[in-house]
């Protein structure tokens, strides 16, 4: 499922120049458990069905629901997880052998206590794994077996997946309130389909500091409109205007900020911009140009940063005023995160929260062919992004948060008293 975006993406540590590992050992535990759960319930429901009409002389069905097997744990590559395996209880008799007929689970048989490889088969199954043609073998790799997942079982858990992506994608808004805004259009190959799936990816960090998904739909990334209708749709279900955006300068979603929430201020992603500025440069000067970058956005303040920018335009103005250009037309936008507290600086100079979420992605390109449909597509990215989210960490001093919203100022990163109290 190839993406558009180049190079690799920041690690967490907020460095916008270095790779971004892998998100795969913080969500296989919750998502392994998640997939398990989702597909043995699917499993269940799809021999139950196929036996709906067999009933006994009183009218009752043969084959019901009976609550759950006792928890059992599973050794994963990343650790145990606990499975809760539903039960069946089927009161047919085989006539055969007289005896009552069992139903017995092909996805995780009796005696399954290890799943193999489950690193690489994880991204598969969320990423994937809509396609009866790959899920069965990467099921067969989890568990070492390919039975058990017919096409409705697949088909149920499709429409299950996007049954949750429609109701989040319409929830109320009113209830939360996010300080700050992350925003990337993400590109992925739709199989079957002449154009790519674009998918508008919106996360924010609430007022107590933690990050949460706030939108995702499909759309164009250059396109204002495509932006502009997901910020009203946002709007209308009740959000509040970010005090502080982040996003990749070529989005279409600047101007549509606009427009919905004038009020918000913007923070340009020092990832898409140092990858702009190499862009326009030769490759025996990206060596000394990264390190004058870097003076930027790594500097001890605000101050400083523009120093920096100055010296830069002053080493490479005259011969590559095009790179310079890059810079210095969005310097106030590049520097907006020394505004706000000195903690919050890591966070807030990339768009790191959606680079490493969709990293996950990009390290499945030669294996991974894209979802059939557009409806699917969102659907699986809505479960990576849920997945990921339950392992998120909250921002650093995320107390400070709700002090932004309240409008406090911060100068070099610390917070400015009130005069009014030193007196």
């Amino acid at each position: 499922m190839p993406l558009t975006v180049v190079p690799e993406p920041p690690a967490d540590d907020g460095n916008p120049t270095s790779a971004s590992s892998s998100l795969i050992d913080q969500i296989v535990r919750e998502g392994a458990r998640k997939m398990l759960a989702a597909a043995l319930q699917a499993e269940v429901d799809t021999y139950i069905a196929a036996f709906a009409d067999e009933r006994d002389e009183a009218g009752r069905r043969l084959v019901v629901r009976n609550g759950y097997h006792q928890p059992r744990e599973m050794l994963t590559a990343a650790g145990a997880i606990e499975v809760k395996a539903p039960r069946v209880n089927d009161k047919r008799i085989n006539e055969g052998t007289g005896e009552r007929k069992r139903f017995s689970s092909a996805i995780l048989p009796a005696w399954a206590r290890k799943t193999p490889s489950i690193n690489e088969v994880l991204p598969l199954l969320y990423l994937h794994g809509l396609s009866s043609g790959d899920f069965v073998p990467a099921l067969g790799q989890f568990l070492g077996s390919t039975a058990g997942l017919s096409a409705a079982v697949i088909t149920k858990l499709t429409e299950q997946w996007k049954a949750e992506q429609r109701a989040f994608a319409g929830r109320d808004l009113s209830g939360v309130d996010y300080v700050y805004l992350w925003v990337d259009g993400i590109h992925v190959n739709i199989r079957l389909e002449e154009h790519k799936l674009c998918l508008l990816v919106m996360i924010g960090v609430r007022a107590d500091g933690r990050k949460e998904l706030v939108a995702l739909t499909d759309g164009y990334r250059e396109s204002t409109e495509s932006w502009a209708d997901l910020l009203r749709d946002a709007k209308r279900r009740g959000m509040r205007a970010p005090v502080l955006a982040i996003g990749d300068g070529a989005l279409g979603f600047w101007s549509a900020l606009r427009e919905v929430f004038p009020q918000a201020r913007e923070q340009r992603c020092w990832f898409h911009k140092i990858a702009n500025v190499l862009g326009a440069l030769p490759k025996s000067a990206h060596p000394a140009a990264k390190k004058h970058l870097a003076e930027m956005w790594n500097a001890e303040d605000k101050e400083h940063a523009q120093a920096a920018a100055r010296d830069f335009q002053a080493a490479y103005g005259a011969q590559y005023p095009k790179a310079v250009a890059k810079v210095v037309d969005d310097l106030d936008e590049l520097l907006a995160f020394y505004d706000y507290p000195l903690e919050h600086w890591v966070h807030l100079r990339t768009t790191n929260p959606i680079e490493s979420t969709f990293a996950t992605v990009r390290h499945r390109t030669k294996v991974t062919k894209g979802p059939g449909s557009r409806a699917a597509g969102l659907a699986m990215a809505f479960k990576l992004i849920e997945s990921a989210q339950a392992r998120w960490r909250a921002v650093n001093a995320p107390h400070l948060v709700a002090l932004i919203r309240a409008g406090a100022r911060f100068e070099k990163g610390r917070l400015i008293e009130r005069e009014e109290r030193a007196g």
